[in-house]
């Protein structure tokens, strides 16, 4: 699947002249860094990005960054993308922008699984610190601000035939049938029935960002991109542990996770590790057949399904 094209073309012309209409004190150099399927990216001068939609489908995105980060991030553990300045719809760009904070760093996804490693503890104390319950409206429901992501934190039969058809998809290049063994097991695993807890959504390592040190360690510089954030099954995000890690890493990441959360994140309940594996699988087959494009992302489905499948040729239950 081809990475698809914008619905709005931005350029650094564009990017420059939203700008000086909405922030003409924030000069500097412009230079494209990213343009992923929803959103491109342009640093700006040594500090600064502007992060810019690229599609409508994205547009909301951008919006629940602005609204949620700045109340998230003082809770959490690593620097996330609060932005410093919101640029608001106009007539020569219909959706909001945004001016974050630059960090430097290498890119989860453009280094192995053995390299990742270290980020087992540090991601897991991110997750236990994003992982409490969405804010309540007086009469007990979820804040209606807080976004609702469809194919995230929602129950994981939703995604049965989607999955079903992938794996089918697969059936050349993979084992399918313990893959669907894994499947039927998620599916199998009690319903989430504590309170919505908030989500990144999208925790894979190409929204980690990585620091290494001259002595060549590595940490955990920054989590980036919460477009999906929305709140709903912890399960969703802890897929990363198959998504990230390789099983040692996996293991010491499930343990911090356990150690640092509050009773209240199901993160002690073996079901939703199941339902984690589940979503693992989720996310690994839709990067399988729609990353034909895109290298990094093929590479992190081979690394998911096949973590995967380690899980079930060694019998090992999530």
């Amino acid at each position: 699947m081809q990475t698809p094209e914008a619905d709005i073309p931005v350029d650094e012309q564009l990017v420059r002249v939203l700008l000086v209409d909405q922030h003409p004190d924030l000069a500097g150099e412009l230079r494209l860094v990213s343009n992923g399927w929803d959103n491109a990216v342009y640093r700006l001068g040594d500090e600064l990005a502007v992060r810019i939609p690229r599609r409508n489908a994205a547009a909301h995105l951008i919006a629940h960054e602005q609204r949620w980060l700045p109340t998230l991030a003082p809770a959490l553990p690593v620097p996330v993308p609060v932005p410093v300045r919101i640029g608001v719809p106009s007539d020569r760009f219909r959706w909001p922008w945004s001016v974050v904070r630059w960090v430097d760093g290498i890119d989860g996804a453009d280094v192995d699984a053995s390299a990742r490693t270290p980020l087992a503890a540090p991601l897991g104390r991110f997750v236990a610190a994003l992982h409490v319950p969405a804010p309540l409206t007086p009469d007990g429901r979820v804040h209606p601000d807080v976004p609702f992501n469809p194919v995230r934190g929602v129950p994981l039969v939703s995604r049965d035939r989607v999955v079903r058809e992938r794996l089918r998809e697969l059936g050349r290049l993979w084992d399918i049938t313990a893959l669907g063994e894994l499947w039927d097991e998620a599916l199998s695993a009690p319903l989430w029935q504590g309170p919505a807890i908030w989500l990144h959504g999208d925790l894979h390592p190409g929204n980690l960002l990585l620091d290494v040190a001259p002595d060549e360690s590595v940490s955990l510089a920054a989590v980036l991109d919460f477009g999906d954030l929305t709140a709903g099954d912890p399960a969703t995000d802890l897929a990363t542990a198959w998504l990230t890690f390789q099983a040692e890493a996996r293991a010491v990441f499930r343990a911090v996770v356990v150690d640092a959360s509050s009773p209240e994140s199901g993160a002690a309940d073996a079901a939703t590790w199941l339902r984690a594996r589940g979503w693992a699988l989720n996310i690994g087959t839709a990067l399988a057949t729609s990353s034909d494009d895109n290298p990094r992302m093929h590479a992190l489905a081979t690394h998911t399904l096949s973590q995967l499948l380690r899980d079930a040729y060694d019998g090992t239950r999530a």
